[in-house]
């Protein structure tokens, strides 16, 4: 059974089947906060059927009922939050972009319905909805709109991150091997949001250095 729902995870789509360090982070975080939700989930209904329990049979004692409900139902369920709010304040601490060298940046400009990539520094031509990054190595997506919000997200490389006109906003990427992964606007914005996607094409060192010369497409 357990083989069947982890079957459902998979896809183009799914964060939990993640593809890059930044994903995996983040897939992590998600399997954790399931974790701590299905604990607390688990007391709530034990402490339910005892509560049931105790109207049919004696009533507990007062030492019996702080302990299930301070010691268990409010400090353990404070316990798990409070820990689950620690470990996701530190994921997203990890996962901004920081400074450093040989960093690879691409400007992505949304707008409906389309997303222009450019490669500044490289003689590559600027890409219709098709991003090019090497392998192996993080990128820097700079990320503005034209036009109205959109929203930036490739779910299989890391979390998702609004276009907005007239700012731009960094999100960093990596993907462990090359290969094709889809991304799509996560921002809903009129007529045509569903169809605004674009592709994700991860190349190997020699394809991404003729790709940076302007020798692919």
């Amino acid at each position: 059974m357990m083989s069947l729902l982890l079957a459902g995870c998979n896809g183009e789509l799914s964060v939990v089947d993640p593809a890059g360090p930044a994903a995996r982070a983040i897939a992590t975080l998600w399997w954790v906060m399931l974790a701590g939700a299905t604990a607390i989930f688990t007391l709530v209904m034990v402490l339910l059927f005892g509560a049931f329990r105790a109207k049919r049979t004696e009533a507990p004692e007062s030492v019996q009922e702080r302990f299930w409900i301070l010691g268990l139902g409010l400090v353990f369920s404070l316990g798990v939050l409070g820990a689950l709010l620690a470990y996701g304040l530190l994921t997203g601490e990890r996962l901004m972009p920081r400074a450093g060298t040989g960093l690879i940046r691409v400007e992505a400009e949304a707008q409906r319905w389309q997303w222009r990539f450019a490669y500044p520094g490289s003689g590559a031509a600027e890409t219709e909805d098709v991003l090019h990054i090497p392998a192996g190595r993080p990128v820097d997506v700079a990320i503005t709109s034209r036009d109205v919000v959109h929203s930036f997200w490739v779910p299989r490389l890391a979390g998702k991150l609004d276009a907005i006109p007239g700012r731009v906003n960094v999100l960093r990427i990596e993907a462990d091997t090359p290969g094709t992964y889809r991304g799509l606007t996560a921002e809903y914005n009129g007529t045509g949001y569903s169809g605004h996607v674009f592709t994700v094409r991860v190349h190997d060192a020699e394809d991404w250095a003729a790709f940076l010369e302007g020798s692919m497409k």
